[in-house]
């Protein structure tokens, strides 16, 4: 487990994020099965099959330092509706990422995403007193990408030919990052957009 940063439960209106457990599975299954998002080719999301596996996975990420993974709470039916991470922790430099994020279909683009988002980055900056929170997506993602600018996030360029994913094609990963000058800015602006009326 990394030295830096331990499993903790972050609580909002709308999201509740709490340490990663198998307890979480049959949600996490049914979750995954709302809009069958592991058939998007250039994301890596676990088909419900395959779950138990990658809950397993994400904990031994844990164990080893390089991850805290987070089941996501939808506050207003109590149900896990995703999955979020702190990954490729590095303690020494106080750098992070958040990433291997999914969320069901039916709560994307909802009050749910944006608090998840002020609760991980206020953490990060606020209370582990990061230096830079990175994101990262396959360049070809573009609803990621576009999500990812939205929060005010600074492109920081392209790695290319990353990764091998397992369809056999090689993934161009396109980086993000917030620092903490920015963060103020970008705090309002998350906070703004929770804050504006929904119809």
């Amino acid at each position: 487990m990394s030295n830096w940063i331990n499993p903790i439960t972050l609580e909002g209106e709308h999201a509740k994020l709490v340490p990663l457990s198998h307890d979480h599975l049959q949600d996490l299954q049914e979750a995954a099965a709302d809009g069958q998002l592991h058939r998007l080719w250039y994301t890596t999301i676990p088909s419900p099959d395959l779950m138990e596996q990658e809950i397993s996975r994400r904990l031994r990420l844990m164990a080893e330092g390089s991850m805290v993974p987070f089941s996501i709470i939808d506050q207003t039916t109590g149900q896990v509706v995703g999955m979020t991470t702190y990954m490729n922790i590095d303690s020494t430099n106080k750098r992070l990422e958040v990433g291997s994020t999914w969320y069901a279909k039916s709560v994307q683009r909802s009050a749910l995403n944006t608090e998840c988002k002020i609760l991980l980055l206020t953490h990060a900056f606020e209370a582990l007193g990061s230096i830079a929170v990175e994101f990262r997506t396959h360049f070809m993602n573009h609803q990621s990408r576009t999500a990812i600018e939205r929060l005010g996030a600074k492109f920081d360029g392209v790695l290319r030919r990353h990764s091998i994913l397992s369809n056999g094609t090689v993934r161009d990963t396109a980086i993000y990052s917030i620092i903490p000058s920015e963060w103020p800015s970008v705090k309002a602006n998350l906070q703004w957009k929770l804050d504006m009326p929904r119809g």
